[in-house]
């Protein structure tokens, strides 16, 4: 079968990650999807996927050790589809305050910080967030041609964090999420370069239209490119 019929995803293995959900979501989809820690296999895959739970600092050491830390730049710069997954989305970033400071990927900048546990009111917020919350448009952009096309604004969504994104460039922000009195980045976009705090492979049907509109740009990406 073709290429096109069957894009190649490498889903990054760090030691920090959910990976099979994620193999499994981009399966169903689809997708052929390869679980693996090697530059080689990185840097011949269709798009690439970087999930990722835990720390931050741990998580920047074991992609050292392991020689991705340059080789996902050149993905990000290649035109090839680079998706970052909760912890992943936060290493995309210039770096993190999760421990003292960090830096991370420098792919977008901006910086990675800590919800603020203070009251407002008579409620004190819990952190982390784990569970449902909805995410919401930003007036910057349209989800029209994201993996976020075809969700309603205000759709539900899984989460599992304690640090969120503050991206320089507010233009990059897809959607915005409310967490008690925060209102923190839940989603970005970069040209190629898409991520989200969520984790839409946990998010049901609405988290597999993410994975969907994946497929569909990968396969859109490999046609051009076959064209030139």
């Amino acid at each position: 079968m073709s290429k096109v019929l069957w894009p190649e995803v490498a889903i990054i293995d760090y030691g920090m990650g959910n990976l099979f959900s994620v193999k499994h979501a981009c399966e169903h989809v689809g997708l052929k999807a390869r679980i693996t820690s090697s530059y080689r296999e990185v840097l011949a895959a269709d798009a690439v996927i970087l999930p990722g739970v835990g720390a931050f600092g741990d998580a920047m050491a074991a992609l050292g050790q392991l020689r991705l830390v340059d080789v996902l730049g050149e993905v990000a710069v290649s035109g090839k589809t680079l998706v970052g997954i909760c912890l992943g989305m936060q290493l995309l970033m210039s770096g993190s305050y999760e421990f003292g400071y960090h830096h991370g990927l420098g792919i977008i900048e901006g910086e990675v910080v800590r919800f603020d546990e203070s009251t407002r009111g008579a409620i004190k917020l819990k952190v982390p967030q784990v569970g449902w919350n909805q995410i919401y448009r930003t007036s910057y952009g349209s989800w029209d041609d994201s993996l976020l096309e075809g969700l309603k604004d205000g759709e539900f969504m899984y989460f599992v964090h304690s640090f969120h994104v503050k991206p320089t460039d507010s233009s990059l922000v897809l959607s915005m999420t409310s967490y008690g009195h925060i209102e923190f980045c839940s989603s970005f976009r970069r040209g190629n370069v898409f991520a989200c705090q969520f984790h839409p492979e946990r998010s049901g049907r609405h988290g597999l239209r993410v994975y969907r509109n994946l497929a569909r740009h990968i396969k859109g990406s490999i046609s051009n490119a076959q064209r030139i």
